[in-house]
C-alpha cells in the first residue's frame, strides 16, 4: 500500500539502469505527490490515511461495512491513445462509487492500486526557444485530477493502495462505504407486482462510446508510444460526457435506502438486459419492461439503451401503491415496468414492444462471453 513499499517495486526500481531513473520520478516520490493531493479529501469515517502500513477506518456506531472493488485496464476499459487521462481517473472511481449508490451506502474511503508504464508517471519536457526546459503535467498527474475531483465530490478520501511499474496501465479501485445495519439496498428483495424504476437517462454511455470510436477513427487517431495525440474536439463534449464522465447516483441510492422505498436495486453497468437479469435471479422473480417507456438519452437507441451499459443509473424496484415523485435530488426517476412470478416456458425478462412480450436476452457486456476478444 502507499503506506508502506512493495519489495517487488522496490527492487524494480534498484535494478534500472541508473540513467533510465534519472529521467523518471521514483515509487517514493510518486507517493509524496500521491500522498500531498490526497490529504485534502480526508472523510469522517477515515481515522488515518496514507503514512502507515494500513490506514484505519471508524464507521458510525450502527453501521455496516459495504465494500466494493472494480479494475480497470487498458484496452478494455479504457484506451490511452483516446481517452483524456483525467476521465480515466474519473470513470475508474466512478465505477465503485455507483456500486456503493445501489447498496445505498456513504462513501467512507476509496483505495487505488496502479500498474502503469514508466513513461506515464514521467513528467513530459520540451525545448523553449532560450533552450531551457519547461515542464507539463504527467499522465498521472492528470488521471490524479479527475480521481480527486470525484472523490472530493463525495466524500470519498483516498486513504492508500498500492503502485506497480507494468508493460500494461490498469487501476483497481476499492472503495468501502456505510449503510445503517440492515438497511442496505440488496438484489433479492423484489417481490410480485413490484413497478421497476431506473434514475436518469439510459444508452448515452454506449452512444459516446460509439461517437468515441467514429471520431477516432476519421481522425486517424493512434498512440505515439503511450502519448495521446492531439484532443478531443470541444463539439464532441457534450456527446461524449455520459462515457467518459459517468455520474454515479450515490445520493439517489441513499433517498431510497432512507425513506425505505426501495425493495431491491442495481445499478446499471453492464446494461438492463444483463443487469435486471441479475436482479431477478438474486430475487427468482421474472420482468416485464416496456421499451416505450425506457428514457432514452439523445442519440442513443433502444439496443445502446438496452445493451450498451456504464450508464451507471440505478434500477430499482419498489411497492406498486408507492407514488414516487419525478425526480430523486435532482435527477429524473421512471417508471419502466413490473416484476412477475417466475414461471417454467417463461422468459426471465421480457420487452413490451408493439409485437407484444419478446424474451429480452441478457447482451449486456460480459468478460470472456463467447465472441469476446
Amino acid at each position: 500500500m502507499y503506506q508502506g513499499y512493495a519489495l517487488c517495486s522496490i527492487w524494480m526500481q534498484n535494478t534500472q539502469p541508473a540513467s533510465r531513473n534519472a529521467r523518471a520520478p521514483g515509487e517514493l516520490e510518486l507517493i509524496g505527490r500521491i500522498r500531498s493531493r490526497a490529504s485534502a479529501s480526508h472523510g469522517s469515517g477515515l481515522a488515518l490515511g496514507i503514512g502507515d502500513d494500513c490506514a484505519l477506518l471508524r464507521p458510525r456506531a450502527g453501521e455496516d461495512l459495504a465494500v466494493t472493488t472494480d479494475l480497470s485496464v487498458d484496452g478494455r476499459h479504457f484506451e490511452l491513445s483516446t481517452y483524456p487521462a483525467d476521465a480515466v481517473g474519473h470513470r475508474t472511481l466512478a465505477r465503485g462509487l455507483s456500486d456503493l449508490a445501489a447498496m445505498g451506502a456513504r462513501p467512507v474511503a476509496a483505495f487505488l492500486s496502479l500498474g502503469l508504464p514508466r513513461e506515464l508517471a514521467r513528467t513530459p519536457r520540451r525545448s523553449s526557444g532560450s533552450g531551457s526546459e519547461a515542464g507539463s503535467r504527467s499522465w498521472l498527474d492528470r488521471f490524479l485530477d479527475g480521481f480527486l475531483a470525484l472523490a472530493a465530490e463525495h466524500k470519498a478520501p483516498l486513504a492508500g493502495g498500492d503502485l506497480a511499474e507494468s508493460p500494461l496501465a490498469a487501476a483497481d479501485i476499492v472503495l468501502i462505504g456505510s449503510v445503517p445495519r440492515g438497511r442496505a439496498l440488496l438484489r433479492s428483495g423484489a417481490r410480485a407486482g413490484d413497478t421497476i424504476y431506473v434514475t436518469g437517462a439510459l444508452g448515452g454511455a454506449a452512444a459516446g462510446l460509439a461517437k468515441l470510436a467514429e471520431w477516432a477513427e476519421s481522425a486517424g487517431r493512434r498512440p505515439t508510444g503511450l502519448r495521446v495525440t492531439g484532443k478531443i474536439p470541444q463539439r464532441l463534449t457534450a456527446l461524449l460526457a455520459p462515457h467518459l464522465y459517468p455520474q454515479p447516483r450515490i445520493a439517489q441510492g441513499q433517498w431510497l435506502m432512507r425513506r425505505r422505498v426501495a425493495t431491491a436495486a442495481i445499478d446499471i453497468s453492464d446494461g438492463i438486459s444483463t443487469d435486471l437479469a441479475h436482479l431477478c435471479e438474486e430475487s427468482g422473480l421474472a420482468a416485464e419492461i416496456d421499451a416505450g417507456a425506457l428514457p432514452l438519452h439523445p442519440g442513443a437507441n433502444l439496443a445502446q439503451a438496452l445493451h450498451g451499459g456504464e450508464d451507471y443509473e440505478l434500477l430499482f424496484t419498489a411497492p406498486a401503491e408507492v407514488r414516487l415523485r419525478r425526480a430523486i435530488a435532482g435527477v429524473a426517476v421512471t417508471r419502466i415496468g413490473r416484476m412477475a412470478q417466475a414461471r417454467k416456458g417463461r422468459p426471465r425478462v421480457a420487452l413490451l414492444t408493439a409485437k407484444g412480450l419478446e424474451p429480452l436476452e441478457p447482451r449486456g457486456w460480459q468478460h470472456f462471453a463467447p465472441g469476446d476478444h
